[in-house]
C-alpha cells in the first residue's frame, strides 16, 4: 500500500488516500448517491411499480499515481495535459503538478506572522515592571525622607535661633529694667 493524492475536479489537492503499490495514473472517484427514501404506502404496493431512473454518479475528484514533487503550498495537478498526453512519450510525471497558488497568495502565507506572547513572558513583564516601580517608589522615599530630615533640621534649627533671640530679647528687657529702676532712685 502506498499514499496517493485525491484531487477535485479542478485538480486542486485534497487529501492523501491508500491504494496498491501497483497503482500509476488517473482515475476518478464519485461523489455518494442520494439515497432513495423506501416506499412504506400499501396502496403502490397493488400499483404496477414504475422504471426508476438510476442518477448517474457524478465525479466527485481523482485519484492520482503521480507523486506531488516538493515545494507546493497548494499542489494543483494539470488533469488536461494528463489526458492529453501521448502514451507512448517517456516524461517525468511530476511536471503535472503546478502550483494552485498566485505569487501573491503564496507571499501572504510566508509573511512573518506576529507571535502572540506567551503567559510566562507576559508575567515575566509584568514582574519586572512592578520591580521597577518599587524600586522607583523606593527612591522616591528615600529623597522624601531625606527632604524631612533637613526639613526638621532647619525647624531645630529655627527653633535655636528663636530660643537664642528668646534668651537675648530677655535680657535686653532685663537690662532695660535695671536701668529704668536705676534711674528711678
Amino acid at each position: 500500500m502506498k499514499a496517493v493524492p485525491k484531487v477535485n475536479t479542478d485538480g486542486l489537492y485534497l487529501e492523501d488516500t491508500l491504494v496498491d503499490d501497483a497503482f500509476y495514473g488517473v482515475v476518478p472517484f464519485y461523489a455518494p448517491l442520494p439515497e432513495l427514501p423506501p416506499e412504506t404506502d400499501p396502496e403502490a404496493a397493488d400499483e404496477p411499480e414504475e422504471e426508476v431512473e438510476e442518477a448517474e454518479p457524478e465525479i466527485a475528484g481523482y485519484v492520482v499515481g503521480v507523486p506531488v514533487p516538493q515545494g507546493l503550498y497548494l499542489p494543483q495537478f494539470d488533469l488536461a495535459a494528463w489526458e492529453a498526453r501521448e502514451e507512448d512519450v517517456q516524461t517525468d510525471p511530476t511536471g503535472y503538478w503546478v502550483e494552485g497558488l498566485t505569487p501573491e497568495e503564496i507571499e501572504e502565507l510566508t509573511k512573518p506572522q506576529p507571535q502572540e506572547p506567551n503567559p510566562v513572558d507576559l508575567l515575566g513583564e509584568e514582574l519586572t515592571a512592578m520591580k521597577l516601580q518599587s524600586i522607583q517608589q523606593q527612591s522616591l522615599i528615600g529623597s522624601m525622607g531625606s527632604e524631612l530630615a533637613t526639613t526638621k533640621l532647619t525647624t531645630i534649627e529655627q527653633q535655636q535661633t528663636i530660643a537664642s533671640l528668646g534668651s537675648e530679647l530677655a535680657a535686653a528687657k532685663l537690662e532695660i529694667i535695671q536701668m529704668k529702676g536705676g534711674m528711678a532712685q
